[in-house]
């Protein structure tokens, strides 16, 4: 039992991320239907299974020593699996935090600039800021929060959760996009051919930088 003691202390710290997350999630990425609703469920069991790991029970690490015969010691520190599994200890631990947030970072301005301009949008189509970048800026906002957590913090739950987000807010956007055809006609459509669903054009994004 004394194995654990070193994730049990995190509780607290888990019960508090998993509210401070799930209240940004909900608030920037507000769920307006059904379909809208299962992503945001999914995002929600994506946040609740890696800070419980994170900071309570160390599920991955110990199916990994059981089914696996791996010799990972059962610490916080071990959670940080990429680096762990190929040996690089503290130091690689310390560079896998710091990609992994700054991943995380860029995924969370785009998610929230994003949500920026469609406030302000009045009902208007919206082409510049962010959304010169990509159609669905929030979207890919939280596809790179999620890669940014799986380098992070891999965990078997989140990496299985991971494939049915995607798949879900893909098919939203594929939703939203009809209803925007239909409702801006030939506006939308020369938008849609411009500008790439998901991913930005690195000219695109390399002269929005230069211009800070």
């Amino acid at each position: 039992m004394s194995e654990y003691r070193d994730f049990l202390q995190y509780w607290p710290y888990a019960l508090l991320m998993i509210v401070l997350v799930s209240w940004t999630l909900y608030h920037f990425v507000a769920p307006a239907d059904r379909r809208e609703w299962v992503g945001a469920g999914l995002l929600q069991a994506f946040i609740i299974a890696l800070y419980a790991e994170m900071y309570g029970f160390p599920l991955t690490i110990y199916l990994f020593t059981g089914f696996f015969g791996l010799d990972i010691p059962l610490v916080h520190v071990s959670g940080h699996l990429w680096s762990t599994l190929l040996g690089y200890g503290t130091g690689g631990a310390l560079v896998e935090m710091a990609l992994g947030y700054s991943v995380i970072l860029a995924g969370v301005l785009l998610i929230v600039k994003g949500w920026v301009k469609i406030y302000f949008a009045a009902g208007r189509l919206i082409t510049k800021g962010v959304y010169g970048l990509t159609r669905h800026p929030q979207y890919t906002g939280i596809f790179l929060v999620i890669l940014g957590q799986l380098i992070h913090w891999p965990t078997l739950a989140t990496l299985l959760l991971s494939p049915a987000i995607v798949m879900v807010y893909v098919r939203l956007a594929r939703r939203e996009e009809k209803q925007l055809v239909a409702r801006f006609g030939d506006t939308y459509r020369h938008y849609r051919e411009s500008v790439p669903m998901f991913i930005p054009r690195w000219a695109t994004l390399r002269s929005m930088l230069a211009a800070g």
